[in-house]
């Protein structure tokens, strides 16, 4: 398994589940998953096989050489069995800080209490690497606004609102988490 140069560890648990650092057996899922949930991601196009492939082939793997990479991510885990993944995107060396990236297979999306556990046990995980592994002074995230559940997990695990962009097709919503 590779592991991002900048990461003091390749696997991050709390619990049952774990953050490692992303594995090519699950980019056919996060594919499939992303596809079904295009509608609350800033993709605009369905993915095929050859597009995820040639992503993961020019981005992500050569990240892993990186000292600094622009992201990090990870296939997030029950067990040894890949539930969703995540990371920090758009990350900024020079002021310590990364954008929180998140999905859950879609089947795990249904039920609000569920995947209001599994997306609380992913920022615990997520927040541990920002602030002690990478040393990171701040991380935020964006979402849609019409995504109030999300929302309020979000701001059960400490995010604070930061701004609105009402000003577009669909409203999105700025937090941060100093």
């Amino acid at each position: 398994m590779k592991k991002y140069k900048i990461l003091d560890s390749d696997k991050y648990s709390f619990g049952e589940y774990s953050l490692t650092s992303i594995r090519n057996e699950d980019i056919m899922s996060i594919a499939k998953w992303r596809n079904e949930q295009i509608d609350i991601l800033r993709q605009r196009k369905i993915l095929n096989e050859q597009d995820q492939k040639n992503y993961f082939e020019r981005i992500i793997w050569t990240a892993f050489d990186y000292e600094y990479p622009d992201q990090i991510l990870f296939s997030y885990l029950n067990g040894n069995t890949c539930i969703g993944y995540g990371g920090f995107v758009h990350i900024s060396w020079e002021d310590k800080r990364g954008e929180v990236s998140f999905l859950l297979d879609t089947k795990l999306t249904k039920d609000e209490d569920m995947y209001e556990n599994l997306f609380t046990t992913f920022l615990v995980i997520i927040q541990q690497i920002a602030f002690e592994s990478l040393k990171f002074n701040r991380i935020y995230t964006e979402t849609f606004d019409m995504r109030p559940n999300h929302i309020s997990i979000l701001e059960k695990n400490g995010f604070k609102l930061e701004g609105r962009l009402r000003s577009q097709i669909i409203s999105m919503v700025y937090f941060m988490i100093l």
